[in-house]
């Protein structure tokens, strides 16, 4: 179908000039070999960027055009799917000889625009030496890994994550060359890409040097700077999107050659669908060791035009069905959705629920604010789960990775602060400094999963401070200053010091973590190893009936599907961005402020806090408020959201506050009975108000009964009567009745 038809007044006038064009596309024979010609093929772009027209009647490659040339940026964004509407054999010819016909595409941007800027009579514009003409595609993209040697030469689309961007370096389009002996002068056109041009060894006028003058020697060509044709290059590095690789297996990575108002538009992070010419580059150095392999090149694409997913949103900018739509709005309107996603979170762990819903909440996000001083607040949840082994913590990372739409899983040993932030490497080839992009940048809008991260080095650790709360990272390395974007949510397992918790010990003796990294944490979990008889058999029952198969089908009947989990998470952190209402404001304020009293008194008793509560903990209420406002699809925050958030703060950050005293501890049935003993014993060795240092009554018991633990559960179990209190530094123990 032709968008646009030639009149008949404009066929009659075709004869004083003007350019006849062939709107049939299905000529046969001699017509369709005249149409392939360069010429015809002139005419079809020039005609295509002059007329074409979109759905709401503009002229969108034309003003595009005169837009941006007239403003000295002489380029024009072109999408393949209008040219295969306009003309599919046209279409078809650019994307099987991009080499060929994407040269003749940008010569007819340039005449158009010296055509409309002739007819305008615009004298100060300047004339361009050539148009870029910036292809894109909405077509689905093709993984990395399928480029392979038959789609040499060819248009390709491809959709990755750039992970490195080189200095933009300066490249000739035409060298002026010029004999040093007879100044003969001649012009070499420089091919696309990476390749360079080669200068002749022989001057052209070498039998004919002119009068007077010797013969001309061998490499009499000099060049010419001032009279050489220059643009801009950059090379960069794609590789495939972690949520899309196969698993077990390593991420290809491809090298991709932009040029002109292409270069510096892309830094490493940014998830691009990018058009370009699939090409290879000659081996011009080789090794003796290496000529076996002389007839293998090294491929990489050359970029035609890209585009970028939305910021911050990222892969969030996915297309939905209109059905998808309605079912995801009726899974909004459901007053269980919450209950429903919570339990679908890792359905195959007993328990734990609270840590569902939190991890529920950290997968769908706050909202992400910009203050009018552009000053950003962040949306993403971090989690943290400290506690005994064996209490399925990394199941729960496993879970989000799976199911998160963007996510990158690590272990804390195994990753350093270069690997989770950025690194700096060295270009072999070049000998330039290049930036590229660690898991947080490459999780950027999305969760990044670390395990055991209690066991990662202190200067790692510090590494992420910045990406957890202002969501940048800053690089200052090998002469490289830039800041990258680091938008993600943090989900931590780690273990205590001695690997499991102790009710006995303070929070502060068992949690190896700075007061700076907690208080970024959202919600801290303490997860214990419970060993109550109730507990154990719940918990063997169900793990044998999930070896057995038996809860299955119950689990399929009630759980939401993880595919249609991972699209409504997609759809909720698109479509919804809630607000707080003024009700729910005045509940966060009045919680705030009555949590901060009651730990102060709690300081004063105890001496002081591990981990501290700040106006970082408001906005952490604030970002659980406005996620479970996500789950339900409404656009504003209201009183029950804001209950449950600060329902599931108590329960986390304020119950690892407390300590094991506070907390209460279960004396085993075996131990009661020596517990006993060793109580009514320090009531006999103790007067009421006499004091005692802490290692000497306990040297002193430990010779008579030889439980230590006992001792030690007596001693804690009388503190929390407030029959004893500490002093100088828990160093002295005081019977206070």
């Amino acid at each position: 179908y032709m968008g646009n038809l030639i009149t008949l007044e404009e066929k009659m006038t075709s004869f004083d000039g003007e350019q006849v064009f062939y709107t049939d596309q299905n000529l046969a024979g001699e017509v369709n070999e005249i149409a392939d010609s360069r010429n015809e093929i002139l005419k079809k772009c020039k005609y295509f960027l002059r007329e074409w027209r979109n759905g709401a009647n503009q002229y969108i490659y034309r003003d595009s055009i005169l837009k941006n040339g007239g403003s000295g940026r002489y380029f024009v964004p072109v999408d393949i799917s209008d040219l295969d509407n306009f003309d599919q054999r046209l279409a078809l010819l650019l994307r099987t000889k991009p080499v060929d016909y994407q040269p003749l595409m940008e010569l007819a941007a340039k005449e158009v625009f010296e055509a409309f800027t002739l007819e305008t009579e615009q004298e100060n514009v300047i004339k361009p030496t050539a148009f870029q003409v910036q292809l894109f595609s909405g077509e689905n993209p093709r993984p990395l890994r399928e480029l392979k040697s038959h789609l040499l030469g060819n248009l390709v689309t491809i959709d990755g994550i750039i992970v490195s961007a080189t200095k933009v370096a300066t490249k000739a389009r035409s060298i002026r060359l010029e004999c040093s002996n007879c100044l003969h002068t001649k012009t070499v056109t420089v091919p696309f890409g990476i390749g360079g041009a080669s200068i002749p060894r022989y001057c052209d006028k070498v039998n004919e040097p002119g009068p007077g003058k010797e013969k001309c020697p061998i490499d009499s060509y000099v060049i010419v700077p001032e009279h050489c044709e220059f643009y801009d290059q950059q090379m960069l590095k794609i590789q495939e999107s972690p949520e899309t690789l196969p698993s077990g297996e390593i991420p290809r990575t491809f090298q991709v050659c932009v040029d002109r108002y292409l270069v510096d538009r892309l830094s490493p992070g940014t998830r691009i669908t990018l058009t370009g010419i699939y090409t290879v580059l000659e081996r011009k150095t080789l090794r003796a060791a290496d000529m076996t392999s002389a007839a293998l090149k090294l491929p990489y694409i050359y970029g035609l035009g890209y585009a970028a997913q939305k910021t911050g949103a990222r892969k969030f900018d996915a297309v939905f069905t209109a059905e998808e739509e309605e079912k995801f709005q009726m899974m909004g309107r459901d007053p269980g959705i919450y209950d429903k996603v919570s339990r679908s979170i890792a359905s195959a762990i007993y328990g734990h629920d609270d840590i569902k819903r939190a991890v529920c909440c950290l997968l769908f996000g706050g909202s992400r604010k910009v203050l009018p001083d552009r000053m950003k607040l962040r949306g993403d949840i971090n989690i943290l789960l400290i506690g005994d082994p064996s209490t399925a913590k990394s199941q729960f990372l496993k879970f989000a990775e799976r199911v998160a739409p963007i996510s990158v899983y690590t272990s804390g040993k195994g990753s350093s602060a270069a690997g989770l932030t950025a690194s700096i490497i060295k270009d072999p080839s070049s000998g330039e400094f290049q930036l590229e992009g660690g898991a947080m940048v490459l999780a950027d809008g999305g969760v990044v999963c670390i395990d055991e991260f209690d066991k990662m080095r202190q200067q790692d650790r510090i590494a992420i401070h910045e990406a957890m709360e202002q969501q940048t990272i800053s690089v200052a390395k090998a002469g490289i200053t830039t800041i990258l974007n680091s938008r993600t949510s943090v989900l931590a397992a780690a273990n205590p010091i001695f690997g499991r918790y102790d009710d006995l010990k303070q929070v502060a003796e068992q949690i190896e973590l700075q007061t700076t990294i907690l208080s970024r944490f959202d919600c801290i979990f303490v997860v214990r190893d419970v060993r109550t008889t109730d507990q154990d058999k719940a918990i063997a029952g169900h793990i044998i009936d999930l070896h057995m198969g038996k809860n299955l089908i119950e689990a399929e009947e009630t759980d939401i599907d993880i595919n249609l989990l991972k699209k409504f998470i997609t759809y909720a952190r698109a479509k919804v961005s809630p607000r707080l209402s003024d009700k729910a404001a005045a509940a966060l304020q009045n919680f705030y402020v009555e949590t901060r009293q009651n730990v102060s008194d709690g300081r004063a008793k105890a001496n002081k806090q591990h981990i501290p509560v700040t106006v970082r903990q408001l906005e952490a209420i604030i970002r659980l408020s406005e996620s479970l406002a996500k789950v339900r699809l409404s656009p504003t925050v209201e009183l029950e959201h804001v209950e449950e958030a600060c329902r599931l703060f108590k329960v986390s950050t304020l119950s690892a506050i407390k300590n094991g005293l506070e907390l209460g501890i279960n004396v085993p049935v075996d131990m009661a009975g020596v517990v006993l003993k060793i109580e009514e014993s320090i009531k006999k060795r103790l007067p009421i108000g006499s004091k005692i240092a802490h290692t000497k009554l306990q040297e002193e018991l430990n010779a008579r009964f030889q439980n230590p633990r006992a001792i030690e559960v007596a001693i804690v179990n009388m503190i929390r009567r407030e029959e004893l209190q500490h002093f100088e530094g828990k160093r002295v123990l005081m019977r206070k009745k």
